[in-house]
């Protein structure tokens, strides 16, 4: 049985753009601002985080702000994933010395890989680094997913930990679960899916809408964590319509209008991606509106 790196809501936190750089003053308030809302650990450098359009400079810069400025409050995973293997291998031996909890790596895209090559990347990194490792399945972007076989293979190191799931595909889950048991640990990649994954055993969350909502994301895995589903369900349902317009553009483009409008003044998203279209922030708006999200 493996531990999980972390139970509950872990926010994918954005990265505050300003210019050309990163506004660290900002992302200090954003993390204590997380910490402060009862989240339970924080992914920097993710696919929130626009970690594409960061140099390796920039990205370890980043990942060592988040670790020093949280001290321990929280967990910190660090995204190191990359479809050029050595290059995660650097990424994450890098984060690992910053010193972050863990490292989320996404499967290589682009180039992609066979289920064997899946097995053989994850393994060749893993075999180099000395902290916990959350694999991360998002075919929507990467045009490959895992199956639960490759799962049940890489559950056998000691350092893979688990897998943010964000194929929706919960027949892929199920069997999952079947296959790893407790040697694979599960979160949800999709705010939509919470709670229904959690009743298949997975361990929380790995969030968007917390950068928002931190408070409200923690509660809702945290009575899933406790048994208390019927209640956990009313609060996802209840964020439904939130969540879907918060994903009516490509994340984090809407996640970022949404917090500036709350005032929080967390900068821009870069190019290639860019601001709301004025045919969807009216949607965004209206569904902040009938949350009550303050702004």
């Amino acid at each position: 049985m493996k531990t999980p790196v972390f139970e509950g809501s872990s926010v994918a936190i954005i990265t505050p753009f300003r210019g050309e750089g990163v506004d660290y003053s900002k992302l200090a308030e954003l993390i204590d601002f997380q910490i402060n809302g009862g989240t339970d650990s924080i992914v920097i450098c993710g696919t929130t985080g626009e970690a594409s359009t960061q140099s390796i400079e920039e990205h370890l810069e980043v990942i060592k702000f988040c670790v020093e400025h949280t001290n321990h409050r929280v967990k910190v995973i660090a995204g190191t994933g990359s479809n050029d293997t050595k290059a995660a291998v650097y990424l994450s031996q890098h984060a690992e010395a910053s010193g972050a909890d863990a490292l989320l790596m996404v499967t290589p895209y682009y180039n992609k890989t066979t289920q064997a090559g899946l097995v053989r990347h994850f393994t060749y990194i893993a075999d180099r680094v000395n902290i916990p490792i959350i694999l991360y399945n998002v075919p929507s972007r990467t045009g490959l997913s895992f199956t639960a076989d490759t799962y049940r293979e890489l559950s056998k190191h000691p350092l893979i930990n688990g897998v943010k799931e964000a194929s929706g595909n919960f027949s892929l889950a199920a069997h999952t679960r079947l296959l790893c048991g407790d040697e694979l640990n599960i979160w949800s990649g999709n705010d939509d899916q919470v709670v229904p994954l959690m009743s298949l055993g997975a361990k929380g969350v790995i969030s968007v809408v917390a950068n928002m909502l931190p408070a409200d994301m923690a509660q809702m895995t945290h009575l899933c964590l406790e048994g208390k589903f019927a209640e956990a369900s009313a609060m996802q349902i209840r964020m439904m319509d939130l969540i879907d317009a918060l994903f009516v553009e490509v994340n984090p483009i809407p996640i970022k209008a949404a917090m500036n409008l709350m005032g929080m003044d967390v900068g821009e998203v870069r190019l290639p991606l860019c601001e709301m279209t004025a045919k969807n922030l009216p949607v965004l708006v209206n569904a902040m509106k009938n949350y009550g999200v303050k702004f």
